[in-house]
């Protein structure tokens, strides 16, 4: 991933926190049996932790979480949303945090930012035996047409048009914003995503939905960095023509958005 898409959140880090859709309670509980630990009490460092979507939910449900953060402008705002959870500044890559101190590490759509290679060891180092590692992913599910179409609109915008290439390093289409099609790819073993030597990981999907208005879905939209990249105007005309293919399909103004969360878990060995 590059460097500018990496950091592009920051100058957007309002439009995430009030847009984004949060998680189901059943990732937690899956989360919770597949290390066979609880999360209330226990030490849970959260990383790539941006404006705390995941952090304020570990730590309602008890966690003592730490959160890791790189980026100036989601830690700020993590700071105004989530004051009573503490924050460092860091990343995956090179955790500020001592070994051996978390009882789980999890990364709640952020693990596609690390360099693998570097952030494995470190997770391993920061766990204490019988730690879990968590990795999550809300992907969109495409089953339902309508977000197909999109998503075909969406790749389309940025297969053909030249700004958008541009904007995008070359590629064509968001990378966290990712087709379902792509899930089997991340399933497999051995991707680079989730290849770290000594893990074994366990999988899970879970379905949720959540109905917002046509205004916070495609705001959602836009906080993806693919479209953060390419600047307001070209980011604008096609929010504007999909608007008016949205507002034909949802007259009333409200959107159900369909999503599966998408978990893999390794527990480090340790009683």
């Amino acid at each position: 991933m590059t460097q500018p898409r990496a950091h592009s959140f920051n100058a957007a880090a309002a439009q995430y926190a009030a847009n984004r859709p949060s998680y189901p309670p059943a990732l937690l509980d899956a989360v919770e049996e597949l290390a066979a630990h609880p999360l209330c009490d226990a030490h849970v460092a959260d990383i790539g932790a941006g404006t705390g979507i995941a952090s304020a939910l570990l730590h309602a449900r008890g966690a003592r979480v730490t959160a890791v953060e790189p980026g100036d402008g989601m830690a700020a705002e993590f700071r105004r949303n989530n004051p009573g959870i503490p924050l460092v500044r860091g990343d995956g890559n090179r955790l500020p945090l001592a070994t051996a101190s978390a009882d789980f590490i999890t990364y709640a759509q952020a693990w596609h930012w690390t360099d693998p290679a570097k952030a494995g060891p470190e997770a391993r180092r920061v766990l204490r035996p019988g730690g879990a590692l968590a990795l999550w992913w809300n992907r969109t599910d495409h089953s339902a047409q309508w977000l197909a179409d999109q998503d075909a609109r969406v790749h389309d915008f940025f297969r053909t048009d030249p700004s958008a290439r541009a904007g995008q390093g070359g590629q064509a289409g968001p990378a966290d914003h990712q087709r379902s099609s792509d899930l089997p790819a991340l399933q497999r073993g051995g991707h680079p995503w989730v290849d770290i030597p000594g893990l074994t990981f366990t999988e899970r999907n879970i379905p949720h939905t959540r109905k917002v208005s046509l205004t916070t879905h495609l705001a959602n939209l836009g906080s993806h960095s693919a479209f953060l990249v390419i600047g307001e105007e070209r980011t604008r005309e096609f929010m504007t023509r999909e608007h008016a293919v949205l507002s034909e399909l949802f007259p009333d103004g409200t959107i159900e958005e369909s999503y599966v969360v998408h978990l893999r878990l390794a527990r480090t060995e340790g009683p």
